[in-house]
């Protein structure tokens, strides 16, 4: 059943499993042991034939649950060479995209959706004390 569940899930839900460990420093700064993986991404693969490397996340694929990342490549026996996909499970991300501003106000532990309104109370409770 569990498998099923897993192989049978929404896009939504595939995307919330492409979550990955964060570093013993990124734990610390973000107070959080994990994140979805995005691409710009720096990792690093803790297990498999890849084990050690490191490098930038390339493409994220939802339908493999995986990942691919900059130099990591086979080559085929005409010689082209094609992307390896990573299970996230086996990634440990020692640096994050900071492109998107919801995931750092997310990852900062702010509430992304409220963030402008508590702005304008604080542009009116500053009028307020300007006026008296």
């Amino acid at each position: 059943m569990r498998n099923r569940m897993i192989f049978q899930a929404t896009m939504q839900t595939r995307s919330k499993q492409l979550g990955s460990n964060l570093s013993k420093d990124l734990q610390k700064k973000y107070g959080k042991k994990s994140a979805r993986v995005i691409e710009g991404d720096s990792v690093t693969i803790v297990r498999g034939e890849f084990k050690g490397v490191d490098g930038k996340v390339s493409n994220v694929s939802t339908e493999k649950s995986s990942v691919a990342i900059e130099g990591v490549k086979k080559e085929k026996t005409k010689g082209d060479k094609f992307d390896v996909y990573i299970h996230t499970s086996n990634l440990v991300i020692t640096g994050l995209n900071t492109d998107d501003k919801w995931r750092m106000a997310k990852l900062e532990g702010k509430d992304p959706s409220k963030q402008p309104k508590e702005a304008k109370v604080e542009k009116e409770v500053e009028k307020k004390e300007d006026e008296n």
